[in-house]
């Protein structure tokens, strides 16, 4: 199956491409600042900048599991789920992910993994008990759309920039209050202000365009679920059925694992309502629009 049957369009590539465009510019700018006031020569940046990301390229499967509480599991102790991934790997001509299971009443799902080969598909086992198996297919379909296109890579390095500009925002807080207010050459501004100010600037605008990057990504791997299936209503279903069965999940429960929002099909945090432009999935409803005109593209029946 091509690249492009996972769920990107030419409307969908062109607003990822400019958002991730506006992001890097933003990242260069960011550079350059702190080049110009930290003092810091640009190859020791060069191997401070690479050391972490290379950090976060190895390690972040590794991560989210662990957060999430997942156990990897082998066929003998979940059959019927290894089948349904690896019947759908055939379809979408993917090597096969770790298969896990995160033991909470959370009706959800992720996928991790910097490639396809490094991948790792987990459900949580109030998932498996609510849905049925067509539903179950279509939200697997999702997480394998999410691996086929790195979606986890990408929003990992999209995001590691606005990590390290979030820790330099609180450096030069501190360095404020506490350093003595260290000015530069020119005695004007001091330097700490000047770092607090273009990092804060720069976490900002990055976790906005971060998030509109995340949403872009959920509207392909949703497509790329229809695609892979050949029956959209099967997700269509699915996050109905998330959606509602998460209202009735202890608030308890849903702080345990809301560190996974990002990961997740469906946010925790679902019970609240935000401006699309701080979300880091898209409303419900307007992910249902896409997939009815898909499913009406595709001639299936839609309730």
């Amino acid at each position: 199956m091509k690249r492009k049957s996972y769920g990107r369009d030419a409307g969908l590539s062109l607003r990822m491409l400019f958002t991730s465009f506006l992001l890097g510019l933003l990242y260069v700018i960011f550079a350059i600042v702190l080049l110009q006031y930290l003092n810091v020569g640009l190859v020791p940046m060069l191997l401070i900048v690479i050391g972490l990301a290379f950090f976060q390229y190895y390690t972040s499967d590794k991560l989210a599991l662990k957060a999430a509480g997942a156990k990897i599991v082998d066929r003998d102790e979940a059959p019927e789920l290894h089948e349904l991934v690896e019947r759908l790997c055939a379809m979408a001509d993917l090597p096969k992910p770790k298969v896990a299971i995160v033991d909470t009443d959370v009706p959800n799902a992720f996928a991790t993994g910097r490639s396809p080969k490094h991948a790792a598909v987990a459900v949580t086992s109030g998932l498996w008990r609510r849905l049925d198996k067509e539903e179950i297919e279509g939200v697997l379909a999702h997480e394998l759309s999410h691996v086929a296109n790195r979606d986890v890579l990408v929003m990992t390095l999209a995001s590691f920039f606005a990590m390290l500009a979030a820790l330099l925002t609180r450096f030069g807080l501190y360095a404020g209050m506490f350093g003595g207010g260290n000015r530069n050459n020119n005695n004007s501004t001091p330097v700490w202000l000047i770092i607090f100010v273009a990092s804060l600037l720069t976490y900002v605008i990055s976790f906005i365009l971060i998030r509109t990057i995340s949403r872009y990504r959920e509207y392909a791997a949703d497509r790329g679920s229809a695609l892979i299936t050949g029956a959209p209503e099967y997700l269509m279903s699915a996050l109905q059925k998330i959606s509602s069965q998460m209202t009735m999940i202890p608030d308890r429960d849903l702080r345990e694992v809301a560190g996974m929002n990002a990961f997740f099909i469906i946010p925790t945090s679902v019970k609240q309502r935000t401006a699309e432009l701080f979300m880091d999935h898209p409303p419900l409803e307007k992910r249902l629009a896409a997939l009815e005109k898909i499913a009406r593209e595709m001639g299936r029946p839609v309730a």
